[in-house]
């Protein structure tokens, strides 16, 4: 029987030791270059090599001074999984943003990516968002905050995404550009609710679980473009009691 512990960190309480074990989960599960990252943003980024990052580009770019929370989970000791979110004010409504969620590919459908989203979301927070080129990404949101996907609604995202990126503290998602019917006046490319974020991660993985998702729903958020990711933004449903951004929980399964 396995034994999963999900840990919560604010900012200023996240190491460098758990941010070299976060930078490692990372290179080694997130994906790998496209074809066209190398001619789009640089010979670093050379088509089927890993996807890296460094411990100082997580602290720079996920952990921006104290409005951040770190958690993590451990099966039998060993890190299987994280996420980064941040959080911001917009018209006195409290953003949640899922910054970087990474499982890894041992451990993956097992809900540990929902348990993650679970952890991080406390009950004065009016709404979570998540850029994500991967559709399970968006699904474990969509059950970690109660809103089934299929039924988001598409008008919250079309009237609030542009204010809420905006002034966001985290500088890809504040400069990420919004395409899409939901966002554009003329989009002939089946795009829905997407973002260009000139990210050219290898999209073969995520377009295969698109496609194995579209058998048995009627996915909302449209095709999945190079150099895009889908966004998802969903409005909060209240919870009866309040957590913690610093806890640790034990279970078995």
């Amino acid at each position: 029987m396995d034994t999963k512990v999900y840990e919560g960190f604010k900012s200023d309480e996240v190491t460098d030791e758990m941010l070299s074990e976060a930078a490692t989960l990372f290179s080694e599960n997130y994906g790998i270059w496209g074809q066209q990252a190398a001619k789009r943003m640089g010979q670093f980024a050379r088509a089927g090599c890993p996807v890296r990052l460094s411990k100082e580009k997580l602290r720079k770019d996920y952990l921006p001074d104290k409005i951040s929370t770190y958690v993590r989970v451990t099966v039998n000791g060993r890190l299987a999984g994280n996420a980064f979110a941040c959080r911001w004010s917009v018209g006195g409504r409290t953003i949640c943003w899922i910054t970087q969620l990474v499982v890894h590919h041992e451990y993956r459908e097992r809900g540990l990516a929902a348990g993650l989203l679970d952890e991080i979301k406390l009950d004065g927070d009016d709404a979570y968002g998540i850029m994500s080129s991967h559709p399970a990404a968006c699904l474990a949101a969509s059950r970690a905050y109660k809103r089934p996907i299929d039924t988001a609604s598409l008008e919250f995202m079309r009237d609030n995404a542009q204010s809420i990126m905006q002034v966001s503290p985290v500088g890809y998602v504040r400069e990420a550009k919004l395409r899409g019917k939901l966002f554009e006046s003329e989009n002939s490319k089946g795009l829905v609710s997407s973002v260009d974020t000139g990210f050219f991660v290898d999209h073969d993985e995520p377009l295969e679980a698109l496609a194995w998702v579209r058998e048995s729903m009627d996915w909302p958020l449209g095709e999945l473009l190079d150099g895009h990711e889908f966004v998802l933004i969903l409005q909060a449903k209240r919870r009866s009691r309040s957590r913690s951004t610093s806890s640790r929980r034990n279970a078995t399964s």
